[in-house]
């Protein structure tokens, strides 16, 4: 491992944190343009939505291997080709003549971002010193939240002022630059330690691909295929956790799982998630389809909650060692509650500000959840299990926004017409949030009063 100066340490981190955002930013920005790209290909809000289902989907079958991948090839390789394969992507969606293959393109940058998201956190740890691990992991909880409902806001921009390409034109140049200064300022500053790749276990992950994927189409009519694919899937995911279980050298130990309190942090940093993830999906359609306003304004609505985000983040810290792991939580469940309960009443009154408002509520209710959540799970882990505990909360949570995301979006196809969002499919979507919100309200009340300890 070379030794990196503070001034090189220092740019190095801030370069990982720099391609993870924008990677991050991706995974949401394509909310604010599905209106225009349900127009210009002539599909479904639920056959557009897959631009970001399927993304997340790769994301998480890409997330058990990217340890393997870590630890046998240099980091330094490693990082430039996952910004090479998003920049293919994202040129093949640019210039894609069809939605199926902008569909491709979105899932190759769907690869990259996987691989990168447990990795990059590995790296920055390894690096820091133990004493300045919490406010770095602070830093990326901080860049992977906000950029998740900064993605809107950016398209929307992008989009008033150019066409749907030029959002992915955006992220291409940023990429390009990232790219040339990891030639230069990333190391390989990891050991690597090669051992047996589980590819068995890799290609049962399919399953989750094939259930997901059977469900999403069942929504809009039972078929003997479909009925055959989804039983498949289930059969394979299961054969999955057999193998993770009985196996010497899991990609995941599931053995994290017997801790009741681990399984409770872990359904509430999902729950979390699926909060902030899926608000960034209906606002814009909400603003745009339903307020009528340009994509611009579609963005620019977005801010408020974003800042609110980012700002809380950096406080969370403080309000957790002050209240403990319990109060916090709940005073985030309780937001995220109350700002879904609200959208539900006052969608129908068509006002930007209040939508705003309680939009900004869900969000900021994120930063309250996420990491005091993770706490609270690891903390029920031995030392030695607390890796495993981590990449299988990263894992489920990404699972977890997937479903909530499929849940949203076949709630809207149903109840509105097929190529249209009305009002009443906005308002179920809500309603649907607002009873998954109480959910998470009631688990963080069932949480045992806890010692606090530092996130």
């Amino acid at each position: 491992m070379p030794n990196l100066s503070n001034k090189h340490k220092k740019f190095f981190i801030n370069l990982l944190l720099a391609t993870s955002f924008t990677f991050s930013i991706s995974q949401s920005a394509m909310t604010t343009i599905y209106p225009t790209l349900m127009q210009r290909f002539s599909v479904p809000i639920a056959s557009v939505q897959w631009l970001t289902t399927g993304f997340m989907l790769i994301m998480v079958l890409m997330m058990p291997l990217s340890p393997w991948f870590l630890k046998n090839l240099p980091f330094k390789n490693f990082l430039l080709a996952l910004q090479l394969i998003f920049m293919v992507g994202t040129l093949i969606a640019i210039y894609a003549p069809n939605f199926d293959l902008l569909m491709v393109g979105r899932l190759l940058e769907g690869i990259s971002v996987g691989l990168l998201f447990p990795s990059f956190q590995s790296v920055i740890l390894s690096i820091t010193p133990s004493e300045n691990r919490a406010a770095q992991m602070g830093a990326v909880g901080l860049v992977m939240g906000s950029a998740l409902a900064v993605g809107p806001i950016v398209s929307g921009v992008i989009l008033q002022a150019f066409n749907w390409q030029s959002v992915f034109a955006f992220f291409l140049l940023v990429l390009l630059v990232l790219f040339l200064l990891s030639l230069k300022y990333i190391s390989n500053v990891m050991p690597k330690e090669p051992y047996h790749f589980d590819w068995i276990s890799s290609l049962s992950l399919v399953g989750l691909l094939m259930v997901l994927y059977a469900l999403q189409t069942l929504s809009s009519g039972i078929r003997v295929w479909l009925l055959i694919l989804l039983i498949a899937g289930l059969l394979l995911t299961a054969y999955f956790v057999y193998r993770q279980l009985t196996i010497k050298n899991p990609l995941l130990d599931l053995h994290v799982l017997a801790k009741s309190a681990f399984r409770l942090g872990m359904f509430l940093t999902a729950g979390s998630y699926i909060g902030l993830i899926v608000t960034t999906v209906l606002m814009p359609l909400y603003f745009q389809r339903i307020l009528n306003l340009n994509s611009l304004w579609s963005g620019l609505l977005m801010v408020p909650a974003a800042l609110s985000l980012s700002i809380l983040n950096r406080r969370s810290a403080k309000v957790l060692a002050k209240f403990g792991l319990k109060r916090t939580m709940l005073i985030g469940a309780s937001m995220i509650f109350i700002g879904f309960a609200g959208l539900s009443l006052i969608v129908e009154l068509k006002n930007w500000l209040f939508a705003v408002i309680f939009a900004a509520l869900v969000e900021s209710g994120n930063a309250f959840m996420m990491m005091p959540a993770v706490t609270y799970a690891n903390n029920a882990l031995d030392d030695d299990l607390i890796p495993h505990g981590t990449a299988l909360i990263t894992t489920v949570r990404q699972v977890a926004g997937v479903i909530g995301v499929l849940i949203v979006s076949q709630v809207l196809s149903v109840v509105s017409r097929p190529r249209q969002v009305s009002m009443i499919g906005i308002l179920s979507a809500l309603i649907v949030c607002s009873v998954f919100a109480a959910i998470l309200l009631y688990l963080v009340l069932r949480i045992k009063r806890q010692k606090t300890t530092n996130v």
